[in-house]
């Protein structure tokens, strides 16, 4: 029986592998290594194991019980990290939730996902005290206070001998909200088989080791961050250092003074880091691998950053929340001949690009890409219909559009809903905006469709110059002319200081349509 009472096949336990049962097994490897330094505290992987029995313990004590969700609000700290993994090891399901959204949208994932109890840094406090009375427990861990600073404080108070988890590779282990660039966020019901599968092929495919030491500074609410590469190398052995965000001067002074060996960022955190004056001041030759994902990368700015890292490996990883997230890679190898592609399945992922019949499409011909993955989603929390759209024909459906050339590597071409039909003529956002970039005044660029009397949807360009360059809308269009078909040029250009992106980096057009198609 288990602790519900509930029948289990003899040996169940023994052949168990949950996310908790493989940080254990590492904890008992790596002991007294250092696992993870925040601010001032280094732990060793023994003393993270002890914090999470901790915590996982009070968690049941407060009457919590296998499969109830924890909601954790707030920025990246030692204590959040304990927390997701206390969840997993109680039995509970995680609730990452970005800080960075209002009032209304958390209360929306907090009442959607149905979550018993919430962390919260004592920071966002306010945010949070309209619904704090209809929780079960208001993330109260110790003292009678709600936050990852007391959780912080508690982690030393022995609790008795550590309870051995009651939870199964089948359960869910998290609930990932997509990050709702297109729509409000869905809640990906995530088991602890589905993301032990990617944990796996990431410590192969991205070529992870113990001897890494790695610096992490995108949210770990984001599943890059956390599941790509904290927690794979947490499960390796890897050192890693964690900071608050990507601030790209505390960046590269942390990589020079720890001689970091592997760092993870989206193309907008890399540009910001090439374009800080420390860039070229500090020495970044330990950079063994650098990795870049969660948005296109632009192929000048790739090839910039190859150019003044040249002994840092590069790799693209491509995915999203609902494949845990990684999908496919371009290994460093394979960067000279295809740049701009996004490399090749996994080993734990078949991916095809297909019609809206799911045949396959020819080399070279646009369609949509599907994936099958032990990796994959159950479906998304209480949305039986979203589902079911997404798995239909037994494959899932990413809502990418992509094509494949002749040897089997995915090219990323825009979003399904990104994609301009402008003159009754198809044009992906991508190609315009590797267009502009080319232009030596172009720091960043979304190209977005606007409605339009004559063409129904206009190319638009939204422009953020680099500091200290001026160039006019018509010399971009006509710098673009020489690259794209005529139907493909910008009808307009707008300049703007920034773009706006989510706190992981992604840029948000729907954003930008909404502002600029109410100024029409």
């Amino acid at each position: 029986m288990d602790g519900q009472g509930v029948e289990v096949p003899i040996g169940a336990k023994a052949r168990r592998n949950t996310i908790s049962d493989a940080f254990h097994r590492s904890v008992r490897r790596n002991g007294p290594r250092p696992g993870l330094t925040f601010k001032d505290r280094i732990w060793t992987y023994a003393e993270l194991g002890s914090a999470v029995d901790a915590v996982s313990q009070a968690l049941l004590a407060a009457g919590l019980k296998r499969g109830d969700r924890v909601g954790a609000y707030g920025r990246n700290s030692d204590a959040y990290l304990i927390l997701w993994l206390a969840c997993a090891q109680a039995g509970l399901v995680h609730v990452p939730i970005n800080y960075a959204l209002t009032e209304r949208e958390l209360s929306y994932i907090v009442e959607q996902s149905g979550a018993q109890a919430l962390f919260f840094d004592t920071a966002l406090a306010p945010a949070v005290s309209a619904f704090l009375p209809r929780l079960r427990i208001s993330g109260t861990f110790s003292g009678g206070s709600s936050s990852f600073d007391v959780l912080a404080t508690a982690l030393g108070k022995p609790r008795g001998p550590a309870r051995d988890s009651d939870a199964d590779e089948t359960d869910l282990v998290q609930l990932l909200y997509t990050s709702g660039t297109t729509a409000a966020p869905k809640g990906a019901m995530m088991t602890h088989r589905a993301l032990m599968a990617e944990y796996m092929a990431c410590m192969v495919e991205l070529e992870f080791t113990r001897q890494d030491l790695a610096l992490a500074a995108l949210p770990l609410y984001h599943s890059a961050q956390m599941h790509v590469f904290t927690m794979p190398q947490l499960l390796l052995g890897a050192s890693t250092i964690l900071i608050e965000a990507p601030a790209p001067d505390v960046c590269l002074r942390l990589i020079e003074e720890h001689r970091i060996t592997s760092f993870f960022a989206p193309p907008t955190v890399w540009i910001s880091l090439l374009r800080h004056p420390d860039f070229d001041r500090r020495d970044l030759t330990s950079l063994k691998n650098l990795y870049y994902g969660a948005s296109i990368m632009p192929v000048p700015v790739l090839e910039e950053l190859r150019r003044r890292l040249p002994r840092a490996r590069p790799f693209n990883c491509y995915g999203q929340s609902e494949i845990a997230p990684l999908a496919t890679v371009l290994r460093p190898e394979e960067h000279d001949a295809r740049p701009a592609s996004a490399g090749r399945p996994i080993m734990t992922v078949e991916t095809r690009v297909v019609d809206t019949e799911l045949r396959d499409v020819p080399s070279g011909t646009y369609g949509e890409i599907v994936h099958r993955s032990p990796q994959l989603l159950l479906g998304y929390w209480d949305k039986q219909q979203e589902t079911e759209e997404a798995f239909e024909g037994g494959w899932f459906h990413s809502g990418d559009i992509g094509y494949m050339d002749d040897e089997g590597y995915l090219f990323i071409v825009d979003r399904v809903k990104d994609v301009i039909k402008t003159g009754g003529t198809m044009v992906a956002s991508r190609e315009v905006e590797e267009a502009l970039f080319t232009h030596p005044a172009v720091s960043e660029v979304a190209v977005i469709a606007l409605p339009d009397p004559k063409w129904i949807e206009a190319v638009t360009a939204v422009v953020v110059l680099r500091p200290g360059h001026d160039v006019t809308a018509e010399a971009l269009i006509e710098h673009a002319r020489t690259r794209l078909a005529p139907f493909k040029l910008p009808k307009r250009i707008i300049f703007r200081d920034e773009l706006p992106r989510n706190t992981a980096g992604k840029l948000l057009k729907r954003e930008l349509r909404s502002e600029y198609a109410s100024s029409l």
